[in-house]
């Protein structure tokens, strides 16, 4: 009997500096290091189990894949795949909720302490030779602030968000949060759930942990950064499309708030012609908050455990609605293909 296909379109994206566990329990192990959108539709077509990270995955994709039985995301938001057409297929699409959440608010502060220290530009002085010529011990151009009794806005409250306001408040921070849908509240103070409005308004820090819907896509334009206080940070390790980008690069060059933090920008990898990668006052990371090694190795963990929860039918983490039992077919361990 043919075995199944597990295929990774995209495995260059998880990396192989760790051991990852054994995905040939459950077939054929194929590994594309990358695979481009003309190439999606070839590559599904004898798959049983896809396993993306970014590779989309349409309603044509699925028409053309008739031993696809389980499509795993790789990450926690899904929305690079057609969850309806899978459901109508009856294909679980399973996602990995909270492997990520102590990385990305490690990198969250890290953004933060790199701009309102100005530790960036201020080393690339000292190599320009600037601090060998100054007359005094130390030297700064621009104000240097400290976090302790500013006020940190966090758009979005889930497990991120939640991270992100424990740590604020170590730093001593006053947390305001908004949050489309009632959550609970932290126990400790000063926090307040607020309007979208008044958190933009009022805080000295903004971090967006929202999702990317049709509500949200475009939403931190002119209008929004138009009530940041002139000094306020903002900082974006979700999604890149949440911010109009021409408006962001607009602010900062007119000096109306006082700098960017991004890990993701609308299209990535990042074009030549992106209007925020010569922006003043902008730091720019290449979409790494995610991906520290202890991070991939539990979202790696958890893709293989959601697999083996589906084939023992009982699936966990599956985001359209597909429950039940799966097709008990028997796996047994196999050779890693390579493409």
């Amino acid at each position: 009997m043919r075995r199944d296909i597990v295929l990774f379109p995209d495995a260059g994206s998880i990396g192989d500096d760790f051991v990852w566990p054994e995905f040939s329990d459950f077939g054929e192990v194929v590994m594309c290091e990358r695979t481009l959108p003309e190439q999606t539709a070839e590559r599904i077509r004898d798959a049983a189990f896809f396993l993306t990270n970014k590779v989309a995955v349409t309603a044509e994709h699925l028409a053309a894949a008739p031993a696809l039985r389980y499509i795993g995301v790789l990450a926690t938001g899904f929305n690079l795949v057609d969850t309806g057409a899978a459901a109508a297929r009856g294909i679980p699409v399973c996602n990995v909720p909270d492997y990520s959440t102590p990385s990305v608010v490690q990198h969250v502060f890290t953004l933060i302490l790199l701009l309102s220290s100005r530790a960036c530009e201020l080393a690339a002085s000292v190599r320009r030779g600037d601090w060998s010529k100054s007359r005094q011990f130390c030297y700064w151009d621009k104000p240097i602030f400290e976090l302790r009794g500013k006020t940190l806005g966090i758009v979005g409250f889930g497990n991120i968000g939640a991270g992100v306001a424990r740590v604020a408040h170590g730093f001593g921070m006053r947390v305001l949060a908004y949050a489309p849908r009632p959550k609970p509240a932290p126990e400790f103070r000063p926090f307040d759930f607020t309007g979208l409005d008044e958190l933009f308004a009022c805080s000295d820090v903004i971090s967006l942990h929202c999702p990317l819907n049709r509500e949200s896509e475009g939403m931190v334009d002119a209008r929004l950064l138009g009530l940041m206080k002139k000094q306020a940070l903002l900082i974006n390790t979700a999604r890149g499309p949440l911010v109009n980008e021409q408006d962001l690069l607009d602010a900062l060059r007119e000096e109306r708030i006082g700098g960017a933090g991004l890990d993701v920008v609308a299209v990535e990898p990042i074009t030549d012609d992106n209007p925020l990668r010569f922006a003043p006052n902008c730091i720019i990371t290449p979409h790494v908050s995610w991906c520290s090694v202890e991070s991939r190795m539990r979202l790696m963990q958890a893709a293989h455990d959601n697999i083996r929860a589906f084939l023992d039918g009982a699936p966990v983490n599956v985001v359209n609605g597909i429950t039940g039992r799966a097709d008990p077919r028997v796996s047994m361990p196999n050779r890693l293909g390579a493409v």
